[in-house]
């Protein structure tokens, strides 16, 4: 009983330790997940936050341009001249075609007169079988805004044509010698704002914009048209009908479950938002707005959290998994260490002997050791050597082609500083005439000129530079687009066409970013040098997901392909079957290293359609940043 007294405390001692171990990992692996998922909803927050100001810049943008047009257009003497006789058929013929010619030239839906009692007489699409002549929209808040306070705005679905359109109306007045300045009637436009609401169709999150009783009348994902956010009053309903806003069309309701600020703490402008599925589950939402007071809009971009919470659990599982293969692995030192000791007390007659056999064996491995470590020292300098000379011929191959981009890229530096020195010259005449809003308008544009040549000057930065080695995830849809920017004067000069078909525009690689469009340029280039005599021109560039957790590009040509007795050579250095002058014969080989060191594969082969086609194999990554 004695002697198994040792061994039941130590038991004892290795549950209790044991226990405090798993207490710890569990408080531990809660705190790592709620840190996580408050950083990853912030993260969130704020992408949604640049998409917000985005797609709020675009819509006061498309607003903008036409604010002041009814304004102007009132003051043209035809359509005071139909208000004074509105019965003459004459004017009201001259009215009607001016409208027309005046909605194509501006890009306008619609734009059409109404008398002081909201009678329609004349439109631009009078000869088209839902004319507005002869409506009267008098119910509607831009006329009688229009009329009392000089300009009126509203969004609503046409009771005419059902079609969807922001409405701007201002008063055409005349001086009345009795009565002053006097409103005859009102000349309105209609905005079609299906154009912004098709280029929000790729989002990956949710786009809406709700009118002020709350109903979405904008969105990228079509199910959430026309239905309010959540349970509407009955003041809001009974305004939606007196305005006739939406027709006949039949509004419902997005089911909100719950809502709450983001963690709690009351974060301006961003929410939590629970709605139900059809399936009877709930989605969670992170939302964030903001107000067009001018339009009386709310502008919301809504983005899922599911992966957001999926990547804290994953990250808080690995970190658990980590502490308790931490945990185990000390335990198992422990016990050996234990074991050991145990031995070395049983065996301590032999130790004087094993101790002299250990003593001659460490000093032969030593011998061995520093010999193979001589042997290592001599390969990690001839592999740093062969590395380097490869690294400077790929910088030589990346300047080689910049220097015969120079002359083009002159002209992509000199086309917008042009334009902005116009846009500058423009911008001091509209000052002098204080025409404010142009002057805003001109210095807008050549910030965007600015923007323009900083772009194209980065991307030839980040291009020259010379890349670390280090692989890390790429993004590949922005570095296609960065390709496409620094041979965009190269496609244009040849006349040729590049298609680029993304199978996922979240696809990520694991690369270099600055070495991968190296790659793509030479593999570009090459493509249009050999089909420099060819008759169809256009290039295909496509990226999809593989078997084996692979990304595949193909580039394809409609040149006369590569012949298959020198497919074997074409990636050796210096070999190049284009006339002397024209190239070194580096571009190819050069990309095939780089391939190879992305862990990936470069090959060549004829498309069953014509043309040579060139397939770069990488391993996909998760995006989680971009290499170099």
């Amino acid at each position: 009983m004695p002697g198994t007294r040792g061994p039941r405390i130590r038991n004892l001692s290795l549950q209790a330790l044991g226990l405090a171990g798993v207490a710890v990992a569990a408080v531990v692996t809660a705190l790592v997940h709620g840190h996580v998922t408050r950083s990853n909803l912030h993260d969130l927050r704020e992408r949604s936050l640049n998409t917000l100001r985005l797609t709020e810049a675009t819509l006061r943008g498309q607003l903008l341009r036409f604010d002041r047009l009814p304004g102007l257009l009132a003051d043209e003497r035809t359509i005071r001249a139909l208000l004074l006789r509105p019965g003459d058929p004459g004017l009201a013929d001259q009215a009607n075609r001016y409208l027309k010619d005046t909605a194509t030239r501006l890009g306008a839906s619609d734009l059409y007169l109404m008398t002081r009692d909201g009678e329609t007489i004349a439109a631009s699409n009078y000869d088209q079988p839902q004319s507005f002549v002869g409506g009267n929209f008098a119910f509607r808040p831009y006329f009688r805004d229009a009329l009392t306070r000089g300009e009126g705005r509203f969004f609503a679905l046409g009771t005419t044509s059902n079609k969807r359109g922001y409405y701007v109306g201002a008063p055409v007045v005349v001086y009345d010698p009795a009565a002053g300045l006097r409103a005859l009637g009102v000349l309105v436009i209609k905005v079609d704002l299906d154009d912004i609401e098709r280029a929000w169709a790729g989002n990956d999150p949710r786009i809406i914009v709700t009118d002020p009783e709350g109903i979405v009348f904008m969105s990228n994902r079509p199910d959430w048209l026309y239905r309010g956010l959540g349970r509407r009053s009955a003041e809001d309903m009974a305004r939606s009908r007196a305005t006739r806003r939406y027709a006949g069309q039949e509004v419902g309701e997005i089911p909100v479950v719950a809502r709450r600020h983001l963690d709690g703490r009351g974060d301006a402008g961003a929410d939590l938002i629970w709605v139900a599925t059809e399936g009877g589950g709930e989605k969670e939402y992170l939302a964030v707005k903001t107000q067009m007071p001018d339009a009386d809009w709310t502008v919301m971009v809504l983005s899922a959290t599911a992966a957001a919470r999926l990547d804290a659990l994953v990250f808080a599982i690995a970190a658990l998994l980590a502490m308790g293969v931490t945990g185990t692995g000390g335990m198992l030192v422990w016990q050996r260490r234990r074991q050991l000791a145990e031995r070395l007390a049983v065996q301590q007659a032999t130790q004087a002997e094993l101790e002299r056999r250990v003593t001659a064996r460490t000093a032969e491995l030593a011998r061995t050791n520093r010999a193979l470590e001589e042997e290592v020292v001599e390969r990690i300098a001839a592999e740093a050597r062969l590395r380097e000379t490869q690294s400077e011929l790929i910088q030589a191959g990346k300047l080689a082609a910049l220097g015969q981009m120079s002359a083009a890229l002159s002209h992509e530096f000199n086309q917008p500083l042009s334009a902005a020195r116009n846009y500058a010259e423009n911008a001091g005449l509209f000052l002098a005439r204080g025409d404010l809003a142009e002057v805003e308008a001109n210095l807008g544009r050549i910030q965007e000129m600015i923007d323009r040549t900083s772009r194209i000057s980065r991307h030839l930065r980040d291009f020259a530079r010379k890349p670390d080695q280090a692989l890390r995830p790429v993004a590949l849809a922005p570095t296609i687009a960065a390709v496409q920017e620094l041979l965009g004067w190269r496609l244009r000069q040849a006349g040729a066409g590049l298609i680029v078909e993304l199978d996922d525009p979240d696809l990520t690689v694991t690369a270099g970013a600055v070495r991968l469009q190296q790659v793509l340029v030479n593999l570009l280039t090459n493509a249009l040098d050999a089909t420099a005599d060819a008759a169809d021109r256009r290039l295909h560039l496509q990226a999809r997901r593989v078997a084996g957790g692979r990304v595949e590009l193909r580039l394809r040509d409609h040149g006369p392909g590569v012949p298959v007795q020198l497919r074997a050579r074409i990636f050796d250095p210096f070999f190049s079957t284009k006339e002397v002058g024209k190239g070194l014969g580096l571009g190819l080989s050069i990309s095939y290293n780089i391939v190879s060191d992305f862990g990936g594969m470069l090959e060549v082969q004829d498309h069953p359609g014509g043309g040579a086609e060139f397939v770069v194999r990488l391993h996909e990554a998760d995006r989680e940043g971009e290499g170099t």
